[in-house]
């Protein structure tokens, strides 16, 4: 599955034919993103497009040097099973 970003409508998709899903963040700060909204559309839920794009994010961030803040609910349920990417959240 193909994630891609674009940077100036602050997201990343997913497109397939039978839909898309995005995942829409913010730049809190320079070193900073923040992980608003994950939504995929009906007919594409159940194929993983949603942990795609999450798991896409945080290496983006990795790749970038910055820190995540999870907003989203769906981002915050997926990090309680990917301990791995922990040391890329932004701490208090």
């Amino acid at each position: 599955m193909q994630v891609e970003h674009e940077p100036a409508r602050k997201r990343f998709l997913v497109r397939l034919p039978e839909g898309e899903g995005e995942l829409v963040y913010d730049m809190i700060d320079p070193g900073t993103i923040d992980l608003l909204h994950t939504g995929v559309q009906p007919t594409l839920r159940g194929r993983g497009v949603a942990e795609a794009l999450v798991q896409f994010a945080f290496d983006h961030a990795r790749r970038n040097g910055l820190r995540v803040v999870p907003t989203c609910p769906y981002v915050r349920r997926w990090l309680e099973k990917h301990p791995e990417v922990h040391d890329v959240l932004r701490t208090a």
